[in-house]
């Protein structure tokens, strides 16, 4: 029989919604990626989730910092920014700083009957031509926030934290069927989003073959 977590990883790609709309002029892109799912759980446990560094560090990565308006935050390994507004416990904005490139993040907490949901979405303005988005598309971000409701289900469902060594999730067959799903997912995001359906498959595989460490 199929243990918990396990039938929570295999479900977990249809039980977010994904959106994805794409703004492009000569010089510039616009892209907001969203990403949402219910949570037996009630708003202020979910908020808590999302802001207490106690709980942060159990599903998602340690975060350091001043986590209130106006302060900065430090995610282990990866970004880190500014704390924009917050409104307990209802949303907070930050700014996503990675990799010398800066974009924005939005989470929203409400109730959706008797659980509660969350919403993210994450906005970025870049270069029309930019060589990344060309390369991965929306998946690089896409399957990257895919992995973290994953986590954060597994952490209010079945009571699991994250692996000592996140990495090691893909090395097993149930995560990497987890991205090839989720993947899959973004690129037909993509496709609805108006990218031609032979980029948004090329840069779907690219990434799936990225967070796999697989071969192109």
């Amino acid at each position: 029989m199929t243990d918990e977590p396990d039938r929570i990883i295999a479900a977990q790609p249809d039980e977010v919604s994904r959106e994805l709309t794409i703004e492009r002029d000569e010089t510039q892109q616009r892209t907001v990626q969203t990403i949402s799912q219910c949570f037996p759980t009630t708003v202020d446990d979910l908020w808590q989730a999302c802001t207490r560094p106690d709980r942060l560090a159990r599903w998602f990565a340690p975060v350091t910092g001043d986590l209130r308006q106006g302060g900065h935050y430090q995610v282990e390994g990866n970004a880190s920014g500014e704390v924009v507004s917050c409104t307990p416990p209802q949303r907070f904005t930050v700014t996503w700083e990675f990799a010398g490139d800066t974009s924005q993040l939005t989470v929203r907490v409400e109730p959706d009957g008797d659980r509660a949901r969350l919403t993210l979405e994450h906005e970025h303005t870049g270069a029309a031509d930019s060589p990344f988005w060309t390369q991965f598309g929306p998946g690089a971000t896409g399957v990257g926030w895919d992995l973290a409701l994953l986590g954060l289900s597994l952490h209010l469902v079945a009571g699991q934290d994250r692996p000592a060594d996140p990495a090691s999730f893909v090395q097993a067959e149930p995560g990497r069927q987890f991205v090839r799903a989720a993947s899959e997912r973004w690129t037909t995001a993509s496709v609805r989003a108006g990218t031609p359906e032979q980029d948004a498959t090329g840069a779907g595989h690219r990434t799936t073959t990225f967070y796999l460490g697989e071969q192109g």
